[in-house]
């Protein structure tokens, strides 16, 4: 499959988890290693080839605008504005999927840090896409090898690919969602007005068999609470 030109970036949150770092900044400004996580997040797109990003505000829009203007990567930029009301990652999807000229098209949390072994992640999602079977293509990574996070794991994969929930009686869920993904527009139907989570998409996928999953083989981190910032840094310096 040809590589989709554009990548929804999920930016509007509150970052409560990340206060008192948060007071005064948007959480995708909070620094790691001298750069904000978006430019991070955004290198590694432009990286891809991928030439427009749609990313979503809310907190403290009026700054990650003039960030945004500055610090574009090479990148289009259009802005999904959220100021009057946050709406979730699937209200987010839904008010920004007129400005999405792709389809399907990437989605990515700004909020996590990944490095790529091999192929950059996007292009390894582009190639992974079957459009006759999947709706989503989630990146995963080993529960094991979540950097800083501290959950028993979201998903299980079965042998062809397909994405299940954790299940109750589950200790532990073998595979942790990076918060990246390749999205089909059709997917995006029947949703309810205001915000809510993009959970609702992933459980009708998932029934339907058309939720996918395809293991990270890089390094990955979640990038949400201040403790965070300098145990990435730690391990990076290492790597």
């Amino acid at each position: 499959m040809m590589l989709p030109q554009t990548v929804m970036v999920m930016a509007a949150g509150l970052g409560k988890r990340m206060l008192p770092l948060t007071e005064h900044r948007p959480k995708p400004l909070v620094e790691l290693a001298g750069k904000p996580l978006i430019d991070h997040c955004l290198e590694r797109v432009a990286a891809a080839g991928i030439k427009h990003a749609v990313v979503n505000v809310h907190y403290l829009a009026d700054m990650m605008e003039a960030h945004l203007a500055a610090q574009n990567h090479g990148l289009k930029i259009t802005i999904s504005d959220e100021r009057t009301l946050l709406m979730e990652t699937g209200g987010g999807l839904m008010t920004a999927a007129p400005l999405i000229d792709s389809d399907p098209f990437f989605c990515v949390n700004s909020d996590n840090l990944w490095t790529d072994r091999g192929q950059n992640a996007f292009v390894r999602l582009a190639q992974g896409w079957d459009d006759a079977e999947m709706d989503f293509l989630q990146l995963l990574i080993p529960t094991d090898q979540a950097h800083n996070h501290a959950g028993r794991g979201d998903f299980n994969l079965d042998a062809e690919g397909r994405i299940t929930r954790h299940r109750p009686e589950q200790e532990w869920a073998p595979y942790v969602y990076t918060g990246i993904q390749l999205i089909s527009k059709r997917a995006l139907v029947d949703a309810p007005q205001g915000p809510f989570s993009t959970m609702l998409f992933w459980e009708r996928a998932i029934a339907a068999g058309r939720c996918f999953g395809l293991v990270h083989d890089g390094l990955w981190f979640d990038v949400g609470s201040p403790a965070a910032i300098p145990a990435t840094e730690a391990v990076l310096a290492n790597a």
